[in-house]
């Protein structure tokens, strides 16, 4: 592996642009993201993601097992960077002593049309990272065709997003829509629109979901929107016994993932 250049310096212009890189706006804008984790970073390559540049720091992580993490034919470049450096631009603990600068995959509709009896997954408003991440890991296992990131106020690339799905925003393809152009999309498509929703709604479990179906999950502070309410095919509430009257937005969706992969036969 050939190293392009070393770096000790926290105040190096690349540095700062990781940095930076911290804020979503700035990832939307020049449509670049980072990557940290062994586990994270494998999913990526495996999923063919777009490698800009390599930071790693030798006191962490060897040479040999950054040419079998990313490749021995490595496209780009890749800088050491020292112990202090790589503090400075990792942004949680343990993460393996790399960092991994990329760029996002376009997001589109029609990238996602193979499976004949689709199961898809819309996700309207989501707030939390870690919540987002939750539900990729729970798709993933699930074998989710594809999830659709409608009107979010958190974006798919957010560092505690991509570390609480286990790099599984990599793995689950991602369609990033409003959601009046998801409802006429599905529509166009034949998939029955099932949304969680507590009004007028039918067990989860008696719902037929052997036929191309997307599943619609809200925010627990206010669900879903009329939009999808009046788009559904049906609502479906996962009865409960307790005080409450919601759930955490990942458990409720692998609830009812869960359930329609049981009446696929898995």
């Amino acid at each position: 592996m050939t190293i392009t250049d070393h770096i000790s310096s926290r105040h190096n212009p690349r540095i700062k642009h990781i940095l930076q890189l911290q804020k979503s706006q700035v990832r939307s804008s020049e449509q670049l993201f980072v990557i940290e984790g062994i586990k994270e970073i494998e999913k990526a390559v495996y999923a063919g993601i777009s490698i800009e540049s390599v930071y790693f720091c030798p006191a962490i992580i060897s040479v040999d097992h950054l040419g079998e993490l990313l490749g021995n034919q490595l496209k780009f470049p890749v800088f050491e960077v020292t112990s202090e450096v790589y503090g400075k631009i990792a942004y949680r603990e343990n993460s393996g002593g790399v960092v991994v600068l990329a760029r996002m995959p376009e997001h589109l509709p029609e990238q996602n049309t193979k499976n004949q009896n689709p199961l898809y997954l819309v996700i309207e408003g989501v707030e939390k990272p870690g919540n987002l991440g939750a539900i990729y890991r729970t798709a993933d296992a699930a074998g989710v065709d594809a999830i659709l990131i409608c009107d979010p106020k958190t974006d798919i690339y957010n560092p505690n997003t991509i570390r609480a799905s286990l790099g599984c925003v990599f793995t689950v393809p991602s369609i990033l829509i409003d959601s009046p152009s998801a409802i006429a999309w599905l529509k166009k498509q034949g998939i029955q629109i099932l949304s969680t929703y507590l009004h007028a709604a039918i067990p989860y479990h008696t719902a037929n979901f052997k036929i191309p179906t997307a599943i619609v999950m809200g925010t627990e502070a206010t669900g879903i929107t009329e939009e999808w309410v009046e788009a559904s095919d049906a609502n479906i509430i996962i009865p409960m016994r307790g005080q409450t009257d919601s759930m955490n937005v990942s458990v409720s969706t692998a609830i009812v993932v869960f359930e329609a992969r049981r009446q696929r036969g898995f």
